[in-house]
């Protein structure tokens, strides 16, 4: 689980272009969109969204009410993509 953490973190840094931003800036479980965390916004999440499906190979329903919940945070979407990947 560990390696998919990293591979996220990568992922997040690589397709936002968060160029100041190192994995170990970004905590496991701290919140990734909102005023607090990394603070990403709509557009950031439609493009992680995106880099994921195409990474992981994963189809997600946009329109998801739990695809809030998984984008939570490092750690649940890394629980999120193990669910439906490993």
């Amino acid at each position: 689980m560990e390696d998919l953490i990293i591979q996220i973190k990568e992922l997040i840094i690589d397709s936002l272009g968060l160029e100041d931003i190192t994995i170990d800036d970004i905590k496991d479980d701290t919140a990734l969109f909102g005023d607090t965390g990394l603070g990403l916004d709509s557009v950031d999440a439609l493009e992680l969204g995106l880099a994921i499906q195409k990474n992981f190979g994963l189809q997600m329903e946009s329109d998801s009410s739990e695809l809030r919940e998984h984008f939570y945070s490092v750690h649940s979407l890394a629980n999120y993509i193990q669910s439906k990947y490993l």
